[in-house]
């Protein structure tokens, strides 16, 4: 639906209400379309809004099937030669 500025104004609740339930409201500024309302749950999904760096590291695989452990043996011996 579309509104002229000054209606939306007046009726802001309703367009309110209408972006929610029917979609995004157009509102007119001197006969052009100037902004339009939406539901921010739509809105977040147009805008493609991307995790940062700590959000992708919880959002990633538990770690809780990853072998940690250590060999106890020590590590080998190598030869080097004569570096000098």
């Amino acid at each position: 639906m579309s509104w002229q500025l000054q209606e939306a104004k007046q009726r802001f609740s309703e367009v309110a209400r209408r972006a929610k339930d029917d979609g995004p409201q157009i509102v007119t500024r001197h006969g052009e379309e100037d902004v339009v309302v939406m539901d921010v749950t739509e809105y977040r999904r147009l805008l493609g809004r991307t995790k940062d760096f700590k959000e992708l590291l919880f959002d990633g695989p538990g770690l809780e099937d990853l072998d940690l452990t250590r060999p106890a043996e020590l590590p080998r011996e190598i030869d080097l030669g004569d570096a000098s």
